[in-house]
Parts: C-alpha cells; structure tokens; sequence
C-alpha cells in the first residue's frame, strides 16, 4: 500500500480526524458516517454532501467558524490540504522575519472564502480576497459577515476575466504574500477525465452522472489555455507590481510545468525563486514562490 504524504507539521489535522468528536460538533455529519472494509470508520469521500459536511465540521471545531456554507455547485475545499499552504506560508514569511501585520492577497478566494478564514484564525493574518464570480464574492461576502470578520478580509471584484492583478492592486497596496489555488483545466473535457480518475481511485460506485465528488463551477477549475496559461500570465502580472508585494506564490498541479515557469521567472527578473513540495494524502503537490525584492 502506498504510504501518504505527511501533512505539514503544524497541521492540525496530521493523525486524522475522531469522526465521534467532529460529529458533537456539526450533527449533520453523523448520517454520511460509514464503516469501511477495514472496519473504521469513514465517510464516502465519493459523495459531495458528505465531503461538504466533513469539511464543515473541520472548519467549526478547529478553526472556530461559526457559519460556513455555499451552493452545492461551488467548489469544497478539502480543509486539511488548504490549512497546509497556509502553514507553508507561515514558513515562508518567518524565513524572512516578516511576521507582524501579515497582509495576503487570496488571488480567486471562491464563494467559500476559505483561505482567508484558516490565515485569520490560524495565524490572526489579514486579507483582500478576489474574484472574478460575483455570485461567489456575495456568498464569501456573507460568510465574512456572519463570522464577524469584515475588519479583517476584504473583497474585490476582478471584472476582466483575463486578468489577475491588473484591476485588483493598488498603487497603496503592500502585502506580505500573494496565495492562489489556479484554475487546472482548459475546457471542460479535460475536467472530466481528470474526476473520472479521480472517482476510480476512490472505488465509486459506477453512476450514469458524473459527480464531481468536491464540486466546482467552470470559473473555479477552467481556464483557456489551463493551469499552463494562467500561470505565466500570473507571472507575468506579479513583475508589473514587484514592489507591491514581497512574496508571490501559487500552487502547481503538475510537476512538468516548474522548469519552463523557473525560466520566465528569470527572464523576468525573479531574485529568489522556491518550489515547496507538500505532502496531500496519496500525492506531493507543490507551492511555486518568488520574490523581486532583494533581502
């Protein structure tokens, strides 16, 4: 059997999760509660409404979220990989002793809006949070309100759907870090392969419909051109505003992609360039981080 990856080792969530305990918490969960074949007990993770629930009761014990929720259709974040690139980053900014006051850029927060409520209640971080969804925007919009956060995360509209941070920063804008979760599909058919494998790696039931078993909307998880093309636009944007933040950073999909987006990143002037590999269960994915701000 394959061996999983280790979460980072702030995680909360490293030795699993007590299905009992997270079930006080959040009721709801205890009717998507199963025993599997080795005779624990699991949830089936090929389930939207329950992958919902379970991340829900996450957010509610550990992170002290009073209300979280979204349409069916939107995306759900698995918790425990979304708190790693947070403690990633935490990691990161330390490095370079910029620990108070830490600003971040969520860079397509989604109608969950989940970034920025494990950055403010794990780390007490503050946020401007984006998208180019505004039914998105007024769900996260409603999240943030009814957990008393509006001091601390903002939103912004990215009207053109091509840009990134053209639109969104400020000429007074300084933050800390930048953090996104791009887009990984160039049309809808790639989308579809990719959850087929996914449902066969989770040994689904076989289903006339496809059920994405994390949901996700086409603004979440297509872009023309796919993660290849959003990312080098990404890149190419964050030197058009080197001054405004110190560390930009994006998860990578795939692996391949790291050398050709070290290059440009080079041409364009990068001075420190890191690829954090995280751990996120049966797989390694990666944080691509860089800076145009000498030490």
């Amino acid at each position: 059997m394959k061996r999983k990856a280790a979460l980072h080792p702030n995680n909360e969530h490293q030795a699993g999760y007590n299905l009992n305990d997270l079930c006080l918490i959040y009721p709801e969960l205890e009717a998507f509660v199963v025993i599997n074949k080795y005779g624990n007990q699991s949830i089936d993770f090929a389930n939207p409404n329950a992958v919902k629930a379970l991340n829900k009761a996450l957010l509610f014990k550990y992170y002290h979220v009073k209300f979280w929720d979204f349409s069916d259709v939107n995306l759900c974040p698995p918790v425990p990989g979304r708190a790693d690139y947070i403690h990633y980053l935490n990691d990161l900014v330390n490095e370079g002793k910029q620990q108070k006051n830490i600003k971040v850029l969520d860079i397509g927060t989604g109608a969950t809006c989940i970034y920025p409520l494990l950055g403010n209640a794990i780390y007490n971080w503050s946020f401007v949070a984006t998208d180019i969804d505004k039914t998105s925007l007024k769900n996260a919009q409603n999240i943030i309100d009814k957990n008393d956060l509006g001091p601390v995360i903002k939103l912004r509209y990215q009207e053109n759907s091509q840009q990134i941070l053209k639109g969104i920063i400020k000429s007074s804008d300084a933050f800390t870090v930048s953090m996104c979760n791009p887009p990984f599909y160039k049309d809808e058919a790639e989308a579809n392969v990719a959850t087929l494998r996914k449902l066969k790696g989770l040994k689904a039931s076989e289903k006339n419909e496809l059920v994405r078993n994390f949901s996700g909307t086409t603004n979440e998880l297509i872009y023309k051109g796919g993660e290849k093309a959003f990312l080098h636009n990404y890149i190419y944007q964050s030197s058009l505003f080197k001054n405004h933040c110190i560390w930009f950073t994006s998860l990578v999909s795939k692996k391949e992609l790291i050398k050709d987006l070290n290059t440009s990143l080079t041409k364009l002037g990068a001075v420190k360039i890191k690829v954090i590999n995280m751990g996120q269960g049966q797989k390694i994915s990666r944080i691509l981080a860089w800076t145009f701000i000498n030490e």
